[in-house]
């Protein structure tokens, strides 16, 4: 009880300072190192050839000397990151311990100060400690959060049949905890005394002789203290959500409405329990080394907040850069979220790739296809992209339509290469569908171009030619490099010969080969860089064979839950659905972990 109460007083007498300070480096290093991590990710992956990292192919990606490189390059900076959180947790503890009041500021600026030490010859070793170090010491919530990610089947079974691994990874674990519970006070010497990396580990060992258990079982309560406690927050969380479902369910803008709210509560304080769980580690820690140093006679060195007095000047200045570190932290966040919601921090990496979604013809299913209606009810659903189908009018124009007759759509009986544009723009496009949409006109692709760059919208744009065009390719092309759209869209066929004449016009717009009937080696298919498959003809080996050339493969048109279900399992990358609403629940569903799944699953029963 004596340690809890300690640890308390660390954490209250500065906590304004650790939680800002811990809220605002965890945000900007979301928003700064998520976006550099993936382009790192995929800089790597464009360098060594690889599109698509599979089970089978990652061996032979690892071993590339540009993987290992950029591998090395993550690291350090993972350390980086690392060792300046830690170093500002133990400042502050420290001037907790002292009575003094410190600032974001002076935290800031100590803290970056000492990571630059770990990178002195001295201390190299100190690098590989701390990345060993990090999956020991910060546990609790954010486990109980990555425990909802199941473990790749593939590399369960392949360990599962190799005795040798499993008994190498045992061991691995007993080695580390020996070494954690040796050297946990290392970071203090380095970070508080100044000492470099063997005289703060020999330090460590002779403080913390013959207390190793007792040390070790404190830690491991108070982890597992942080896990009940997370644990028990999602099933809260859970609980709120059911009830509020049962209790409003005639009301569904307001259940809407209050699910959100609290939604948005929950998800924003289980961001904060993550964020200050490091804290609470070292702040731990911090305890048992000042407990120890004071039953051991040893001097404890004290740390100044600050090499000079803050004048009114000063106080201004700081008071100017804290706040704008502050906002930058909130700018940060909803930079990130911004990401998360659009699906961009996704690696294309096998098992951990989210599976996107395609509205076929726009949400063709509650608007007119192929119009701005239903590309921009697409858009408010969620999708991912949207798909649509292009013609060229006699005039050489490229609009958006499926059939080559305007008569299901438009109610003319006249073919798409007969009209000039002028002649097109002016029948309806939405009256067949339903009177509400009788204003809905046909449009031309740059219109549709214009308006994804706006919603930041990806196309899936299919050209389906019918042997009246002239330079349709050709045409497609420049329109999507006068908008200068190459890199938001792909562009589909059925006809093998429009792929290779599109990669011949621009190599750097994607290519997706559409096909009905998928066997044999279609991987020597070269012109296309994808293949959209009819769903039954979708099998795990055609999966993983697309997969392991470094290629995706969407799949269509997949419309029922069983079938989404379905692609999920295979592990595709793309489905194009006409239901779009059904298509996201469905992998959200897949994402949540069997834990929340079975919570839920109880409580409905009752």
């Amino acid at each position: 009880m004596n340690k809890t109460k300690k640890t308390a007083a660390l954490f209250a007498f500065n906590w304004r300072t650790l939680v800002s300070f811990e809220l605002m480096y965890k945000f900007i290093s979301m928003a700064i190192a998520a976006p550099l991590f993936w382009s790192l990710f995929n800089g790597i992956l464009d360098i060594t050839g690889y599109h698509y990292l599979t089970a089978e192919n990652t061996v032979r990606f690892l071993r590339n000397p540009v993987t290992i490189a950029a591998l090395l390059l993550l690291f350090i900076l993972i350390t980086v990151y690392s060792l300046v959180d830690i170093s500002a947790i133990l400042f502050i503890m420290d001037q907790s311990r002292q009575k003094r009041k410190t600032s974001l500021f002076w935290t800031a600026k100590f803290a970056l100060k000492n990571a630059a030490r770990a990178f002195q010859r001295k201390n190299r070793m100190f690098v590989l400690i701390i990345l060993l170090f990090i999956p020991f010491l910060n546990i609790g919530s954010a486990s109980t959060f990555v425990g909802t990610i199941a473990v790749p089947g593939f590399m369960q079974e392949y360990i599962s049949k190799r005795w040798y691994l499993s008994l190498t990874l045992v061991a691995a674990a007993i080695i580390m905890g020996a070494l954690l519970v040796r050297w946990i006070y290392a970071f203090h010497y380095f970070t508080l005394e100044n000492c470099d990396f063997k005289a703060a580990r020999k330090k460590s060992a002779v403080l913390g002789r013959r207390r190793h258990f007792r040390d070790l079982l404190f830690l491991l309560s108070i982890q597992a203290v942080c896990s009940l406690l997370s644990l028990i927050f999602i099933w809260i969380g859970i609980f709120l959500v059911f009830v509020i479902q049962h209790l409003l369910v005639r009301w569904e803008l307001l259940e809407y409405i209050t699910i959100s709210a609290v939604v948005v509560v929950l998800a924003v304080t289980f961001i904060v329990m993550v964020a200050l769980e490091a804290p609470l580690c070292y702040g731990c820690i911090s305890v048992l080394f000042y407990m120890h140093k004071e039953s051991e006679g040893e001097a404890v060195i004290e740390l100044k907040t600050s090499p000079f007095a803050e004048t009114p000047k000063m106080k201004k200045r700081i008071l100017i850069t804290e706040t704008l570190l502050l906002l930058t932290a909130v700018a940060s966040f909803g930079i990130y979220a911004n990401m998360m919601i659009r699906g961009e921090t996704n690696l294309p990496v096998e098992y951990l790739w989210t599976m996107e979604v395609t509205a076929h013809r726009g949400a063709s299913a509650l608007y007119p296809e192929n119009t701005m209606a239903a590309f921009e009810g697409a858009w408010e659903l969620g999708a991912d992209w949207v798909e649509l189908d292009v013609q060229q009018s006699r005039d050489g124009q490229i609009f958006v339509l499926h059939d080559n007759n305007f008569k299901r759509t438009a109610g003319v009986n006249r073919n798409t290469w007969e009209l000039t544009y002028a002649e097109i723009s002016r029948l309806g496009a939405g009256r067949w569908f339903s009177k509400e949409f009788e204003g809905e006109r046909i449009p031309l692709l740059s219109e549709v171009i214009e308006w994804a760059k706006e919603k930041n919208m990806r196309l899936n744009i299919e050209l389906k030619p019918t042997g009246h065009e002239t330079e349709f390719e050709k045409c497609v092309v420049d329109i999507i490099q006068q908008e200068e759209f190459e890199g938001q869209c792909v562009i589909t066929s059925q006809a093998y010969y429009v792929l290779e004449k599109v990669k011949e016009l621009e190599e750097d717009i994607p290519t997706v080969y559409v096909m009905s009937l998928a066997y044999g080696k279609i991987n020597r298919l070269t012109a296309a860089d994808a293949f959209s498959i009819e769903a039954g003809s979708a099998t795990e080996t055609m999966v993983s064979r697309i997969h392991n050339a470094g290629k995706q493969i969407y799949v269509w048109t997949v419309n029922s839950k069983r079938k989404i279900q379905r692609m999920l399992h295979l592990n595709v990358d793309n489905i194009i659905t006409d239901d779009i609403t059904l298509a996201k629940e469905s992998i959200y569903e897949s994402k949540t972990s069997d834990l929340i799944s079975g919570y839920i699953e109880m409580l409905s029963e009752w």
